[in-house]
């Protein structure tokens, strides 16, 4: 049995000096390069229709194709000062996010005034939406090398599709930072790490897992909590076109896994448990949000604990696995071996999502309806 440490570096999943620990070294490099172990898998069965269900998302992912650079308003003035305030007071209780003065007293947070915590949510949706686009990349990535390794003509016919959707995902995203907010921030560095590991390891079904499942299941639970708490009209219809793509792709990972995942052994499917665990807990660690902590000129190591036990951040924390726990459990990895991967995400404080519906039974409600992209774009 793997222990936390041997898995993710340390005992305690809250251990701030070893999350603090992983860092890029190298913040301004503009190439990264990971070597992709993976064999080229041709097949000579060109039949369509071996997987129907397959088959059913390929259609309509060809049916929902939209274009980023003319189906979105992009004359959309936006403040993003004005943003920031406007989502506070409707969604968080005023700037300060409902902490009340006692709560803050004695941290570096004391003396904070309006500017400062308008400057607080300015840094933190830049940097929020710049792992976002660097996640759809390392999705662009993936799905590239799904169409390369898997071994169906079906799934490479469907991962085609979403090679054009990641694509214009990372446009998207980049285009809304440049024009419309105010920076970049570099990928942070636990995000790198499980990117790297999805890429480097040589079986297909983990490119699978750790994209499909694990990246994009918490993208789109963490676009839906957004969209809904935003009041950036742009922003909403935006993350509302990605959220119908998303939804497809984790659905495409759900119904190629399981039929796989039938055929696996016990030890098997404990490394494909393991993965996931290590994927949630880098997840995890990457929203503390440690580069907009620096950018603020503020102690890193005296904010994260608040940050850590805020309330609020707990629960979005959470609900960023909500589609995850209910796909994993859909795909039998929950309980197998005796249902070491319950365990883990109990500890991870994430198992009470396991009922939620999976992104297969789910997928067809965050689908666009007929002609709602024409009419945004006006």
């Amino acid at each position: 049995m793997s222990t936390n440490e041997e898995l993710i570096g340390r005992a305690d999943l809250n251990d701030l000096e070893a999350i603090l620990s992983v860092s890029n070294s190298d913040r301004d490099e503009t190439i990264h390069t990971v070597r992709d172990n993976a064999d080229a898998i041709f097949t000579w069965d060109y039949e369509k229709g071996h997987r129907p269900a397959l088959n059913r998302l390929y259609e309509k992912a060809k049916r929902s194709q939209w274009n980023g650079e003319t189906d979105l308003p992009w004359d959309t003035e936006v403040d993003q000062e004005a943003v920031v305030v406007n989502n506070a007071m409707t969604n968080m209780g005023g700037l300060a996010m409902g902490v009340s003065p006692d709560a803050v007293a004695g941290t570096p947070f004391e003396k904070f005034g309006p500017e400062e915590w308008i400057r607080i949510g300015v840094e933190s949706q830049n940097w929020t939406l710049s792992q976002f686009m660097h996640g759809e990349q390392g999705a662009l990535l993936c799905t590239a090398k799904i169409v390369e390794t898997v071994p169906w003509v079906d799934a490479k016919y469907y991962a085609s599709t979403q090679v054009m959707d990641e694509a214009r995902h990372v446009e998207v995203f980049a285009k809304y930072l440049d024009e419309k907010l105010s920076g970049h921030y570099p990928i942070n560095a636990h995000l790198r790490l499980l990117l790297d590991d999805i890429v480097t390891d040589s079986r297909w079904d983990m490119t699978y897992l750790g994209m499909q499942i694990m990246v994009e299941g918490l993208a789109l639970a963490a676009f839906g909590f957004i969209q809904q708490i935003s009041t950036e009209p742009l922003l909403k219809q935006l993350l509302r076109y990605v959220m119908a793509d998303e939804a497809r792709h984790v659905a495409f990972g759900v119904l190629s896994l399981k039929e796989y995942y039938t055929e696996l052994s016990e030890r098997e499917l404990r490394e494909r448990q393991e993965f996931a665990f290590e994927a949630a807990v880098r997840m995890r660690d990457r929203f503390l949000q440690q580069e907009v902590w620096e950018r603020m000129g503020l102690d890193v190591k005296q904010v994260l604990p608040i940050v850590m036990h805020a309330p609020q951040r707990r629960v979005f924390q959470s609900l960023l696995f909500s589609k995850i726990v209910p796909n994993c459990k859909k795909l039998g990895l929950l309980d197998a071996n005796g249902g070491w991967l319950r365990g883990k995400f109990t500890e991870l404080g994430v198992i009470q999502f396991e009922d939620n519906a999976d992104t297969e039974e789910e997928y067809s409600a965050f689908q666009l309806a007929e002609g709602e992209v024409s009419e945004a774009a006006g």
